[in-house]
Formats: structure tokens, C-alpha cells, sequence
């Protein structure tokens, strides 16, 4: 992941139940580049992994996210199948959380098409 200058990647509660905010990930990788220009699987998995990386340095996983939202530019049925695709493979089938995909006529650079912002939470789960 790049280091933001305008946002946090990630802000944590405590309490009886830490939550963890992930801003929206994009394909951007440590060096500030867009991995994946024009490719909306490329694009997907590196935002992904961004959003890994962001809840793993936050102490959480994959299993505790609890909201997503998603923001795609473009949207068709070829963008969401490869994001849905990517997507899978770090959800728990049964155990997905709240999500909502929105599109979007662009992201803060032209070339980024889609943007992931997650909500975690650790401890107990209804």
C-alpha cells in the first residue's frame, strides 16, 4: 500500500468490541502506482490485497469484516463478474458481511476503477 497523505487507511475503537474503519482501497501499490491500468481483475486483486494488508497491520482478518462497501466505474456485468470472482476468494461463503456495490463515474484518478472500504469488528459477533 502507498502512504496516504489526505487519510487514514485504517481507524480502530476500543471498548467492549474493537472496530476497525478501513478507508477505500484502491489499486495503488507501495509505490503510489495504479497496478492493473485497464484491467478490472488486476485492479481488483491488488485492492484486495491492499485491504488485507490495511486489516492485518489493524490485528483484524478477512473474518472479521463485517460491512463492505464497494465503488466501481463503469459498471457492467464483465467488471462486477471479476470483482465478484476476486472477491470470493477472500470471503467466507455463509459468513459474508453487509455489502453494498455502487457505481461510480470516477474515483480520485482517472485511471483507478474500483474502490473497497471495509468495516471489521473483534470480539463477539451477534
Amino acid at each position: 500500500m502507498s502512504t496516504p497523505r489526505f487519510y487514514s487507511h485504517a481507524v480502530t475503537t476500543d471498548g467492549p468490541g474493537k472496530r476497525i474503519f478501513v478507508a477505500g482501497q484502491v489499486s495503488w501499490n507501495k509505490e503510489g502506482a495504479v497496478v492493473g491500468k485497464g484491467d478490472m481483475r488486476k485492479q481488483c486483486e491488488q485492492v484486495f490485497e491492499n485491504v488485507g494488508h490495511a486489516l492485518r497491520a489493524a490485528g483484524a482478518g478477512w473474518g472479521d469484516v463485517v460491512k463492505m462497501n464497494g465503488y466501481m466505474v463503469g459498471m457492467n456485468n464483465e467488471r462486477v463478474s471479476a470483482y465478484r470472482e476476486v472477491r470470493q476468494r477472500y470471503l467466507k461463503q455463509g459468513e459474508l458481511p453487509a455489502s453494498t456495490l455502487v457505481g461510480v463515474e470516477r474515483l480520485v484518478h482517472e485511471d483507478l476503477w474500483l474502490e473497497v472500504e471495509v468495516i471489521a469488528a473483534l470480539g463477539e459477533k451477534a
